[in-house]
């Protein structure tokens, strides 16, 4: 089995010795008082489960029942709330061997079961049987007659002591006190949370109201009844694990919770903290979807940007031909600052933008992914590529001066059929040492071989960059 493989290196059985001491004291999930998850963005969660248990005084087995499935065993903690120094853990196991039929059967190999069957007339009947095998299929021995299968039930006198029907921590303890109140605290595979954000942006493409919600998937294997739930933003490194399993698509709707207050975030190490308001259960095989952010009258501005051509189309001796129908990206772009109404930091997610058409009507115009931003950085999300907005790029002039030096003339050529007029960032890339001689527009260096030309382009009119550079290659 899958899990059996993972934890393998882990579990042992209890002793018999050890399970005779004291006997046996079962803590379950009728037994908790409190519980937190904190939830990481890397699949990994953090669970404290506080019980309230009649433990005996000496040396006693505690059983500690419905935990995740998917629990990292080697980083788990027990302690007493009652009297830190009462309780002393002497061994620690964490039992995998899971009941199912299949297990079942595999652990009366070479014993007495009884094989049920029912008569033509109605009636039960009843015959001792050897399960000799389960190895592609149930062999049974009856007298002196092997049997291939059985077409009745077969009942099995007892469940095997060292089955159970779900993943349970078993600790031999040393205890002092009669009665404990222990918090057990574990770290398990399977949780995956990610942010998500509607901004609704104005028709004037300036204000925007922006809402965030944190989506939840718990496959851990576990329930959660009314956690205290904490979410982390940021890259927690991990050791290497050979062992993964990825999430299935996040899928939720709950449109109640709009009016929920959003968390109380707070820095974390250099992390993001964001703890829900109030508990939530998380339940099992469950997509939860959390108020994160709400955010009205916040200021937007859309931003045009032509990239650049491919690096070297216009370098070299042979001639290129224009660059036509080039349409630049179109960014919303807006400060994650208090003075936007803003200034929480947003962790990494998609942001889907929505505006009004003429009749009132919203629609869907694009989306980006953000990474991890903090407060008081620019946000920019490419939703698309303009319409209206036409370039085209050409080579106007080009000398060869020696093997390594060359000159080039360079037109672009921004038509703006919009009944508005625009700003527009037009992207250059240059090569080698270079040397302006001559530019109709300034511009501003991105870094050593990027030009930005920032120009205004009139409504239904054109805008002409030209320049002349000298490279050295």
């Amino acid at each position: 089995m899958r899990m059996g493989m993972r934890w393998m290196a882990f579990a042992v059985m209890m002793t018999a010795a050890g399970i005779a001491a004291g006997g046996v004291t079962d803590a379950t999930g009728e037994d908790q008082t409190d519980v937190a998850v904190t939830v990481y963005n890397n699949g990994l969660g953090f669970v404290k489960d506080t019980r309230q248990l009649e433990l005996p005084v000496g040396d006693v087995t505690l059983a500690f029942k419905d935990v995740a499935e998917l629990i990292k065993p080697e980083t788990v903690s027990l302690r007493s709330l009652t009297d830190e120094g009462s309780m002393a853990v002497l061994e620690q196991n964490y039992e995998y061997d899971l009941m199912s039929p299949s297990k079942l059967m595999e652990k009366y190999v070479g014993k007495r079961v009884q094989l049920i069957s029912l008569s033509d007339d109605h009636r039960f009947t009843s015959v001792e049987a050897e399960l000799l095998s389960v190895n592609q299929g149930p062999i049974y021995r009856v007298g002196d007659d092997i049997y291939l299968g059985h077409p009745g039930q077969v009942v099995l006198p007892k469940v095997p002591e060292e089955l159970y029907a779900t993943p349970t921590l078993i600790w031999l303890l040393n205890n002092n006190v009669a009665g404990q109140t222990v918090e057990l605290s574990y770290l398990t595979e399977g949780f995956r949370w990610k942010a998500d954000y509607v901004l609704t942006l104005e028709r004037d493409d300036r204000s925007m109201d922006l809402t965030g919600w944190v989506t939840m998937d718990n496959r851990s294997g576990a329930t959660y009844e009314n956690a205290q739930l904490k979410l982390v933003a940021g890259e927690v490194h991990r050791a290497p694990d050979a062992a993964g399993a990825g999430l299935g698509a996040f899928m939720a709707d709950d449109a109640a919770m709009m009016r929920a207050a959003p968390p109380i975030q707070e820095a974390f190490g250099d992390f993001h903290l964001y703890t829900m308001p109030r508990p939530t259960t998380i339940r099992q095989n469950q997509t939860k979807q959390l108020l994160l952010l709400e955010v009205n009258g916040a200021t937007a501005e859309k931003h045009y940007e032509l990239p650049p051509a491919p690096r070297h189309y216009f370098y070299g001796g042979v001639q290129r031909q224009p660059l036509r129908d080039l349409r630049p990206d179109v960014y919303l772009k807006f400060i994650n600052e208090e003075g936007n109404n803003m200034g929480m930091p947003l962790p990494e997610g998609v942001i889907r933008v929505y505006q009004e058409d003429s009749e009132g009507l919203l629609q869907f115009a694009g989306e980006d992914r953000i990474q991890h931003t903090p407060r008081d950085e620019e946000v920019r999300i490419k939703t698309g590529k303009a319409f209206d907005i036409v370039a085209e790029r050409k080579r106007t002039s080009y000398r060869r001066l020696s093997d390594r030096v060359h000159e080039l003339g360079l037109e672009i050529e921004v038509r703006n059929h919009k009944d508005t007029p625009i700003t527009i960032d037009v992207i250059e890339q240059v090569i080698g040492d270079w040397r302006m001689l001559e530019n109709s527009h300034e511009f501003t260096e991105r870094d050593a071989h990027t030009l930005v030309f920032a120009v205004d382009v009139p409504a239904r009119d054109k805008t002409v960059i030209t320049y002349r550079v000298r490279v050295q290659l």
